[in-house]
């Protein structure tokens, strides 16, 4: 198996078992299960060659149909790998969204390995929640985001159901999660 074969099966089976079998977002699983998400393995090994990527990806989704391609995980394994280079960038992204007339049809979710949110500390359960195998960039279309979170109940509540479901199963075991779906890969 090809390294990015590797690096998609991993990302995919994390998909499916983080994301979808616990429920983290409950949005994934008619995209995954329709085959409308697509996954790229990005060959950057700078924020330049990312942001062309980025720009390619968008291009992308945006010559798709939502019928055809309703999301893609930009995965970038060789850049970014620190999460507060990774966060600074996000920056950069967004700009990039603004400056190529992408703001307000597609925004962008972060995923790192080593997530870390703001007042929390490194090992917090609650950091799994956008932990994954890789660093990677979820492209998402604003318009699906809207219809999804208009047919959800509450879905102000999602964030706090899913810390609470962190720290039910803690971050040792998110983290044994995680690093068993790398070794299988």
């Amino acid at each position: 198996m090809s390294e990015h074969s590797r690096i998609v099966e991993c990302t995919r089976n994390w998909v499916e078992e983080t994301v979808i079998g616990l429920n983290l977002c409950p949005f994934a699983r008619v995209p995954q299960q329709s085959g409308r998400v697509r996954y790229v393995v990005s060959e950057a090994r700078d924020v330049v060659e990312l942001i062309s990527d980025l720009l390619r990806e968008l291009v992308a989704l945006r010559e798709n149909s939502v019928e055809t391609l309703e999301t893609t995980l930009l995965i970038h394994p060789w850049v970014l790998q620190d999460f507060h280079e990774y966060n600074d960038f996000l920056y950069d992204a967004d700009e990039l969204l603004e400056r190529n007339e992408f703001s307000g049809e597609f925004q962008i979710a972060s995923l790192h390995p080593h997530y870390q949110f703001a007042d929390t500390h490194y090992d917090d359960a609650e950091n799994y929640t956008n932990r994954s195998p890789y660093p990677m960039l979820h492209l998402l279309r604003e318009d699906s985001i809207t219809k999804a979170l208009e047919s959800y109940q509450d879905p102000q509540r999602i964030p706090e159901r899913n810390i609470r479901l962190m720290e039910k199963y803690g971050a040792a075991e998110m983290k044994k999660r995680l690093l068993r779906l790398m070794e299988e890969s």
